[in-house]
């Protein structure tokens, strides 16, 4: 009697336990498709760079405000496209409620964007244009990257006084921020600086000790000439660095793009003559500030243009305090 009594309390107990361990299993469950309904996918260029990390930051910021949360995952270098369309997917897979996306990639993300729409995902585009239909995302949110070519095409006629033959240090092939910057210098130079040329132009793998080596190539087999243009952080640095190894720092004049404390350092001992750099954190706050408006039923702007700025020897020290964070300090 006592063997079948000790039975049905160990099934009971048995019972209990299975019981309980369902129920914990069925909550845990609920609260993680609850954290999912409220998780914005972003997923950036690249996860290795400071200036990425402060969109991260920028992101962060208005997914918080706003109660929602944001998982960040994409590739590590921002030439890694195939690792960029695998993020994309996954974040699919897991049925966040949106996705912010900096294609690193024109060409090879518009098919990913697709998939997004067709999945019934909401989209935002930041910082990189993608050759996909609009109606296929949101909204674009990204710096005027023409505009910062033309600047950057300005600031350097000015350094060198108008005249002489200068390089180009570009980006990864079809980064189309990069190449649009890329653009707007060129056909700046042509159209309102007759007396200026470009005498090289090199891609570059997206690192900035193959920036390096490229702008030193360009270097050696153009001796004369005066002027410098990089596309962004990596060619920047890896540009800076090559007039370093070559000791023409002063000697062949230099406006960047996006911004480095080794640049920065650069600016204040005269070594680069101005950085055109954008805001980060603005990027990465209203691209997902804008996707959130979205799924909250209300109308957004197609293209949501950021301001980029000129920072040189006279204003570095103000830019530091009014802007740190486009900085990247």
């Amino acid at each position: 009697m006592k063997w079948r009594q000790t039975a049905v309390y160990l099934i009971l107990g048995l019972s209990a336990v299975l019981f309980i361990s369902g129920v914990v299993r069925k909550i845990n469950l609920l609260r993680q498709r609850a954290s999912i309904s409220k998780t914005i996918a972003v997923i950036p260029k690249g996860t290795a760079s400071m200036w990425w990390e402060v969109v991260r930051q920028g992101a962060a910021k208005a997914a918080q405000e706003r109660g929602y949360l944001i998982s960040w995952t994409g590739p590590e270098q921002e030439s890694d496209r195939e690792k960029q369309i695998q993020a994309v997917e996954d974040a699919i897979v897991k049925n966040v409620v949106g996705i912010v996306l900096g294609p690193n990639d024109a060409k090879a993300l518009a098919r990913p964007v697709q998939k997004i729409k067709a999945a019934g995902i909401p989209c935002v585009i930041i910082d990189s244009a993608v050759e996909a239909d609009p109606a296929d995302y949101v909204s674009f949110v990204a710096t005027d990257n023409y505009l910062g070519g033309v600047k950057a095409a300005r600031r350097l006629a000015q350094a060198c006084g108008g005249r002489g033959k200068v390089i180009l240090t570009k980006f990864i092939q079809n980064s189309a921020s990069t190449d649009a910057r890329a653009q707007g210098f060129r056909e700046t130079l042509a159209r309102e600086f007759p007396q200026m040329q470009i005498a090289a132009e090199q891609y570059t793998l997206g690192t900035v000790e193959d920036s390096r080596q490229k702008t030193v190539d360009m270097l050696m087999r153009n001796a004369d000439v005066v002027g410098l243009f990089a596309v962004n952080q990596p060619t920047t640095v890896g540009a800076y660095k090559a007039l370093q190894n070559q000791n023409l720092l002063g000697k062949v004049k230099m406006v960047g793009f996006d911004s480095d404390p080794v640049v920065l350092e650069g600016i204040e001992k005269g070594g680069v003559d101005a950085l055109v750099v954008q805001n980060p954190f603005a990027i990465g706050y209203e691209g997902v500030r804008i996707l959130i408006e979205a799924l909250e039923g209300k109308t957004v702007p197609k293209q949501v243009p950021i301001e980029s700025m000129i920072v040189e020897r006279e204003n570095l020290e103000e830019m530091k305090q009014k802007f740190p964070a486009a900085l990247g300090l």
